[in-house]
């Protein structure tokens, strides 16, 4: 595609390569405020230890965040998503990303079921949430509050952002894919701040990061296909999406 778009009344022209990511490509563009984002047609696991070139990825996991940011940004949860460019390119907003993890269960599954010999998918209650350190190299450890304050990562009233924003998130999306017959099992958000230093909800939302289940079939509409070499995860994106866009007719 064109490496020059028109967004709100300006040209935006892509340039230097920023990060690449482990199924995302980010790049710099002529406005510093702005990120250009590219997924690609990849998936990955153990931390990119693992990875395999899936056709089609990138346009059902742009497809799916769209939409989902969207609807969070209609609900009023500030998030770093401005515009799709393409079938697989969106405009962000540009942050200082923070280096944790916000994990969401709503149901125990992963490797929270081996670690607390808790029995699959049994609801939790109350929802549990979770920190962990980002960073790839240490297999993004669990942090608990004191390790991220001394550490410095966040303040304790970032901590309390950070455990709200998750929750209102978690609300939101629990009630969209419950409209669509799809349970949400946990879910991981990134999180970055603006010039002004505010929380903004940052990266993807999509079968990426989340886990979802059909009610009916019990069914992995998720990366879970890939991690556990089940078939063809792409099934379940475009099961997810198809629900998606439905619901929006």
């Amino acid at each position: 595609m064109s490496s020059t778009v028109e967004y709100d009344n300006q040209v935006v022209t892509r340039g230097d390569l920023k990060y690449q990511g482990k199924a995302k490509q980010v790049y710099l563009t002529n406005n510093s405020e702005i990120l250009w984002v590219h997924y690609m047609d990849q998936a990955t696991a153990l931390n990119g230890k693992v990875h395999e070139d899936i056709p089609e990825k990138g346009r059902l996991n742009s497809a799916i965040s769209h939409i989902l940011f969207q609807y969070l940004t209609r609900h009023g949860i500030e998030n770093h998503y401005l515009t799709a460019i393409s079938e697989t390119d969106e405009l962000d907003l540009a942050l200082d990303i923070i280096p944790i993890e916000v994990v969401t269960r709503n149901y125990a599954s992963g490797h929270f079921v081996s670690k607390f010999d808790a029995t699959s998918m049994q609801k939790l209650n109350p929802i549990v949430q979770e920190f962990y350190y980002k960073s790839d190299a240490l297999d993004d450890p669990f942090m608990n509050d004191s390790q991220i304050l001394a550490l410095g990562y966040a303040t304790e009233i970032e901590l309390e952002k950070l455990r709200n924003y998750a929750q209102k998130v978690n609300q939101l999306l629990k009630s969209l894919f419950d409209e669509i017959k799809i349970n949400l099992i946990d879910f991981k958000l990134e999180f970055g701040k603006n010039a002004l230093g505010e929380l903004i909800l940052a990266d993807e939302l999509s079968p990426d990061n989340m886990r979802l289940v059909d009610q009916k079939t019990g069914k992995s509409l998720d990366k879970d296909v890939f991690r556990q070499h089940s078939g063809d995860v792409t099934i379940g994106y475009r099961d997810v999406l198809s629900r998606l866009e439905n619901l929006e007719k």
